[in-house]
């Protein structure tokens, strides 16, 4: 597959950070924060505010996995492991 990490600089609760996520995360993470109508940043700060002593990057990963799985299959766009 290959999909390469893509590092960003956001700012939360008033400091910059850089968070490191493969690119389609990030994609998934612009469309939840466009179905929720937020920033991408304000989506990422809620994450980090609810996260407890799990690092950010893994936390944003897991609260994707959820929503898609939330969605259910049919919204998802992940291919099956035969494909």
């Amino acid at each position: 597959m290959g999909f390469g990490i893509v590092k960003r600089s956001v700012a939360i609760a008033g400091h910059r950070t850089s968070i490191s996520l493969e690119e389609p995360f990030w994609e998934a993470l612009r469309d939840i924060a466009e179905q929720d109508a937020v920033s991408i940043q304000a989506l990422i700060g809620r994450i980090d505010a609810a996260r407890g002593e799990q690092n950010l990057s893994s936390a944003i990963r897991v609260f994707v996995l959820k929503r898609l799985q939330q969605a259910g299959p049919s919204s998802g766009e992940v291919d099956s492991p035969t494909s």
